[in-house]
């Protein structure tokens, strides 16, 4: 009898310390903070070359953990973007692949069966926030976000609307929030996102935090854009339409940036504040290359740095993006990364920062060895399909890359780019390579799935 006396309280020693050794293990999961600008490009943040303006806050991000410079988006345009990134699946397989859109508000919706990340980390005991642009269902639509994986949403539901910043509502959850003096929705935003991460700080989170500036309209309140009027020439004052006018575009853009910038800078401080920052993957990059709309000059700029094109090309210009991720934890400071990757890699590469195993069927990779400083699995290659201006289509291979435009003329040639030695894609070289160029027509073709909602040209063949 003495003896289980002793030991009872020691097996009861084990119980509890194993909890606690549970509990300690879910605890030490990272909050995932996941910024998405809009229509922001590779040349647009001072540590990506960007001399017209300066963004001290991302390049403090970068400079404290990681800054990819082989970085893709998932599409050229937003929705079949954010498609990729939600799903894992690049633009020939994810179910959005294109702006298609619904009225009165709101685009194509996902099958009500599409399993996101948001909902593979809320299986995981996150709590989960999309704040900003959604565009991927119309309001009550069976892929709201709130269907989606999201304890809750704040933005906009709908694109279209996105095109205007100073609104006089917004939805929150599935209800239309009111603002009869109207707002500039960023900032409306932007303190949501504060919200939502004071109210989790004793929780592990998940903040989809997707930004519309800079996106057309090129529209600030004016005590952001007041310090840049006179800092550029103005010779192409906007004159409004769709898009809001805008007397003085290029300070617009460059305050709207800068502003962004500040934010992410605000976002940081909070974290460090709540004593939260050392155990939070922050991730900032953007949907796609820089818009040519609503006055936007990203000539002038060098928007999309050496690149060639913009948004809606499939040249690099379009679709390489910044990409910089901060973990302290995790994360050695000041790194520089080649690695090539793409959006549909955060689906495989946030289950693995979780601790959740990855499911099959991705187009994704993790890139947690990577943010690791291990051995990184590599691409067979990048897929890209645009439905839009007579179908598109792109491939990027190692040093390769394989474009083809107006594939609804019956155009099946493909152009070839050593993007090593030509990263502008100036000197078409097919004729050279006639084999690679041939692999990547076949690759083209693989690559792509056929959708009973986005009809691609290629289709019958």
């Amino acid at each position: 009898m003495p003896s289980r006396i002793f030991y009872l309280p020691f097996v009861f020693f084990l119980i509890l310390t194993g909890c606690q050794g549970e509990k300690q293990k879910e605890l030490q999961k990272p909050n995932i903070i996941y910024i998405l600008a809009d229509d922001l490009g590779y040349g647009d943040l001072s540590c990506y070359g960007q001399k017209k303006f300066r963004t001290p806050n991302i390049d403090q991000l970068a400079s404290e953990g990681i800054r990819f410079t082989n970085h893709y988006s998932g599409s050229t345009v937003c929705a079949p973007s954010r498609s990729t990134l939600l799903t894992g699946l690049h633009t020939g397989h994810t179910p959005i692949r294109g702006n298609r859109e619904v009225k009165p508000e709101g685009q194509q919706p996902m099958p009500a069966s599409t399993r996101t990340i948001a909902r593979e980390l809320q299986d995981a005991g996150y709590k989960t926030a999309c704040i900003g642009k959604w565009g991927l269902g119309y309001p009550g639509s069976v892929s709201d976000p709130m269907k989606m994986g999201f304890d809750y949403f704040f933005g906009y539901n709908c694109q279209r609307h996105a095109h205007h910043y100073f609104v006089d509502y917004l939805w929150e959850n599935d209800q239309k929030v009111e603002y009869p003096e109207k707002v500039y929705s960023h900032d409306v935003q932007t303190e949501k996102a504060f919200d939502f991460i004071r109210s989790n700080r004793d929780s592990t989170f998940f903040l989809y935090l997707a930004y519309t500036i800079p996106h057309a309209e090129m529209r600030i309140p004016d005590k952001y854009l007041e310090p840049f009027i006179g800092q550029y020439p103005e010779p192409n004052p906007w004159p409004g339409g769709h898009y809001g006018k805008q007397e003085h575009p290029r300070a617009a853009l460059a305050a709207m940036i800068t502003h962004l910038d500040g934010d992410v800078g605000r976002l940081m401080q909070l974290l460090k504040d709540l004593g939260i920052d050392e155990n939070t993957l922050v991730v900032f990059t953007s949907d796609n290359g820089p818009h040519v709309e609503g006055g936007n000059d990203p000539e002038f700029f060098d928007s999309n740095g050496p690149l060639r094109g913009h948004k809606r090309d499939l040249y690099e210009g379009g679709i390489r993006v910044p990409f910089v991720a901060r973990w302290p934890k995790v994360i050695e400071a000041g790194r520089e990364s080649d690695h090539i990757s793409a959006f549909w890699d955060m689906y495989p590469t946030f289950c693995e920062v979780a601790g959740r195993k990855v499911p099959e069927g991705l187009d994704g990779i993790s890139m947690l060895p990577e943010l690791k400083n291990e051995p990184q699995p590599q691409h067979d290659y990048l897929y890209w399909e645009f439905h839009e201006l007579g179908g598109r289509q792109a491939v990027r291979m190692e040093k390769w890359k394989g474009v083809r435009y107006n594939l609804a003329k019956g155009n099946r040639d493909v152009e070839l780019y050593n993007l090593e030695t030509d990263i502008s894609e100036e000197h078409n070289i097919a004729n050279e390579h006639p084999k690679i160029a041939e692999k990547m027509r076949r690759l083209m073709n693989e690559a792509h799935q056929p959708s009973s909602v986005f009809e691609f040209p290629t289709d019958n063949e």
